[in-house]
This record gives C-alpha cells, sequence and structure tokens, in this order.
C-alpha cells in the first residue's frame, strides 16, 4: 500500500493534470483495499483469500457538462490517458445545472478529528485459521448441532484519499477484523440453520471466537421444532439482530435522491411527528472506533454527529451537494461514494437511543405475538411505504417466548410502524445500524 501521504499525492495530481487539460473544475478519489479471510469446514481448512487491489476515479466539470472515469491502471501513461478521455467524456455530456462540486466555503479545513479507525495490528493466516477454527468448533461443541457450513476470520485495511481543483486534499485509512460460524440442527426436513458473526474495526475489540461460535450454536438449536401457525393482526417483537432494519428503510426514504426524484413515503414528512416523542435516532460518523466513522464525506465537506429523529420529529434529509442545490438547502455531510460515478448519500454509525423497558417488559401483555429474530426477502415499497417481509422466529404466548415459527410474513406500513414502536433498553453497539429490541402492535402476520 501507499503511504496515506502518497496516496493523496496521486489524487491531486490527478486533478491538476485535470484542470492543466481545460477542466473547468474536478475531483478525484483514490481507493485501496487490502484484505485476508480464511474459512473452514468441519474442523479442516476450506479456503484461503488473499486480495490487494487500488483504483482511481477522476470527475471532470466542463461547465454543466460533467464526466466520471475510473481506473486500476495507475502508471503515468494510463493516467494521462484518464484524464484525455475524462474530459472528452464531460464535453459531450448532457447539461446538468445540479451537478457541482461541493460549495468551497464548507470544505473541512480544520484538522481531521482522530477518530483511531486504523488498527496496526495485522494477523497473518494462521492466526486466522486458528480464530476460524475456534469459532466453528465452539458452534459445532453445543448439543443438537449436526453439521457445519463452515467458520471464518478475516482483517483487512483501506486507503482513501480525496482531492478537490477548488482547495481540498484529505485521506485517511481504516481496518476491519471479523470472525462468523454458520452451522446446522437437527436432521432431515426438520434440519435448522443459524449462525452469528461480529466485526471491529480493532482485533482488541473483537469479541472471542468461542463465544461467536456458541451463539451461533444455540441459536440453531433453538429453531429445531419451528412451526406454522394461524396468522392475524397481533404485536410483532423484532429482535435487536433485526430491528436496526427499519432504521435502514427510514434512512433510504430521507436519502436526498429519494427526495429530489419524488419517490419516498416520507416526502412531505420533513418537520413531522413520525416517532414517539421518547424515540431518537442519531448518526455519528465521529465515533471513535466506529465501523463506519470517518474524518470527512465524500466530497470533502467535514462529517458531524445528526439527530435524524430528535424526539421523534423527522428533522431533514440527507444531502450530497447535488441534491441539495435542487432542493434549495445546503449539503449535510453525507455524501458517500465509489470511483466510477457522481456522489450519492450515506448514514454512517447510526443507533436508536434506548427506551426504558426491558425486553421481558415489554413483552408483558402480549397475549399472542411474534418475535422476529429473521427477515427474509426484500418485500418494502420504497414509494408508499408498504411493508411485507418473510421472516422466522419464535411465538410470544402470554408474556413470554415459546416455541419456534418458521414460514410467516410480517405487513403493515413504515409510517405506521414507526408510529407504535417502543424501544427497549437493550441497546448494544454491534453493526453500523443499531438498535434495541422493538415492539409494534397491530401488524399483520399470515402463517405458512
Amino acid at each position: 500500500m501507499l503511504t496515506l501521504a502518497q496516496a493523496q499525492d496521486r489524487a491531486q495530481s490527478l486533478v491538476d493534470a485535470a484542470r492543466k487539460a481545460g477542466a473547468d473544475a474536478a475531483d478525484a478519489l483514490y481507493v485501496c483495499n487490502a484484505s485476508t479471510g480464511v474459512s473452514v469446514r468441519l474442523g479442516a481448512m476450506e479456503d484461503v483469500e488473499q486480495s490487494e487491489g487500488e483504483e482511481i476515479g477522476l470527475r471532470i466539470f466542463v461547465g454543466q457538462r460533467s464526466a466520471t472515469v475510473s481506473a486500476s491502471d495507475l502508471e503515468k501513461d494510463s493516467l494521462t490517458a484518464l484524464v484525455d478521455r475524462c474530459h472528452a467524456m464531460a464535453r459531450e455530456a448532457p447539461e446538468d445545472p445540479y451537478a457541482t462540486l461541493a460549495p468551497q466555503e464548507l470544505l473541512m479545513r480544520a484538522q481531521p478529528p482522530a477518530l483511531d479507525i486504523l488498527d496496526e495490528a495485522q494477523p497473518d493466516p494462521a492466526a486466522l485459521k486458528e480464530r476460524a477454527l475456534a469459532v466453528e468448533d465452539a458452534a459445532r461443541s453445543i448439543p443438537g448441532i449436526t453439521n457445519s457450513e463452515g467458520g471464518g476470520a478475516s482483517m483487512g485495511c483501506s486507503q482513501i484519499a480525496l482531492a478537490t481543483s477548488h482547495g481540498f486534499a484529505g485521506s485517511y485509512a481504516a481496518s476491519n477484523h471479523g470472525t462468523w460460524a454458520s452451522v446446522l440442527a437437527g436432521e432431515g426436513a426438520e434440519m435448522q440453520r443459524d449462525h452469528a458473526s461480529h466485526s471491529a474495526r480493532h482485533l482488541a475489540d473483537l469479541e472471542a471466537a468461542g463465544e461467536i461460535g456458541r451463539r451461533a450454536g444455540e441459536r440453531a438449536v433453538a429453531r429445531l421444532g419451528a412451526e406454522k401457525i394461524k396468522g392475524g393482526p397481533m404485536p410483532v417483537i423484532f429482535d435487536p439482530r433485526v430491528s436496526g432494519s427499519l432504521i435502514g428503510h427510514l434512512i433510504g426514504a430521507i436519502a436526498g435522491s429519494a427526495i429530489t426524484r419524488r419517490s419516498s413515503f416520507l416526502l412531505d414528512d420533513m418537520g413531522r411527528q413520525l416517532f414517539d416523542s421518547a424515540v431518537s435516532i442519531i448518526d455519528d460518523p465521529l465515533v471513535t472506533r466506529g465501523l463506519r466513522s470517518r474524518p470527512f464525506d465524500g466530497e470533502g465537506l467535514p462529517t458531524h454527529r445528526t439527530a435524524l429523529i430528535d424526539n421523534g420529529v423527522l428533522t431533514g434529509w440527507l444531502l450530497d451537494s447535488a441534491s441539495a442545490r435542487q432542493l434549495g438547502l445546503q449539503p449535510t455531510g453525507h455524501a458517500s461514494r465509489g470511483t466510477s460515478g457522481a456522489p450519492g448519500v450515506s448514514a454512517t454509525n447510526v443507533h436508536m437511543a434506548a427506551g426504558g423497558s426491558s425486553p421481558a417488559e415489554l413483552m408483558q401483555g402480549i397475549k399472542r405475538g411474534v418475535y422476529v429474530t429473521e427477515l427474509i426477502g426484500m418485500g418494502v415499497n420504497p414509494v408508499t411505504g408498504d411493508y411485507s417481509r418473510g421472516a422466522s422466529g419464535f411465538l410470544i404466548e402470554d408474556g413470554a417466548v415459546t416455541r419456534a415459527v418458521t414460514e410467516i410474513t410480517i405487513a403493515g406500513t413504515l409510517k405506521e410502524m414507526f408510529a407504535a414502536l417502543v424501544p427497549a433498553n437493550d441497546l448494544e453497539f454491534r453493526y453500523a445500524i443499531n438498535a434495541p429490541t422493538l415492539r409494534i402492535d397491530g401488524m399483520t402476520v399470515a402463517g405458512g
């Protein structure tokens, strides 16, 4: 890998070359990724993967026309050809009055915050193999486990460098460590599968392989004897494994592109009460060692903590410069991009604030409901907010989790679900999007 200074120089050099070629404005994004992964199955090595690749993308503006070209060949002659090709494409592109670099006065000028997202520890394949064997062994040790889909361990590192023609140049590096296991319980048609995993920026923060493996095995065994049930309107409890997906639907609906295209079920809801006043949802790109922490966004704007939902109220949209310009607003520091296209938007480390009741207290009073641990399919309409997804989990009877259930469908509308949502107090920070156990009354459950 290059040093961060070298990566930043490479992006800046490409921007300078574009300006010399006649571009009115330009930006360049350099990305390098390196990773190693080991997987095992039934106690034997199954695969070792190592990869490293670098790529650079150049975006050129000629008046209100723009084009983006990327390349993985970073030799001088190839980059010269890249500039010429991108400039020629930009001159022929259709005009877009909203395509623009970020406002110059908003660019990050301060020293980047120290986020501690790069771990110098780089376990070798032998250490990864040992961790992969340990996680699978722990999963297979659970009584009732009859087979394995494998276990694995991985580590990776990425570098990002961005330069623009109007004064921004920045770079950062980040690491990732992961462990996973997937096993099966039971025999024949009664067989059930489940899994567990954990990822962290630093190896020291990674959950012990034995804990991950045991959780995978216990989850699979708990699903044995799953039954189909009779459906009807009933409360649904979302396990933290899946509750964050509801926040994902919110994020998609408040993305600037969804608003400019008028393809969001929340199109007219900025400033309105969507959730109970006790619910807040926070996006924080500045979390130390956060899985999606970053010092600046994909256009060079500083990142900052944002309450997407503040005491139940939708505060605004996630905007890059193009969507902000179209809506007559300011970009919000949520621009995200790859090397081959214009910026879009994305959230970073997102969580829903914990509620005041335990999961057991949330279940009190539920005569009959379902506790969902897995969601299947993508039956969500982002325009209307209609929600219908396959699910599995457990039946709730008289306020307690009882037997496993399978082949059910849960349905509702996202606005009604948001309004009825009640969070528990068991928030943990394990994923990029985190939410506690959630209760939503009045959903429609269809049995198999």
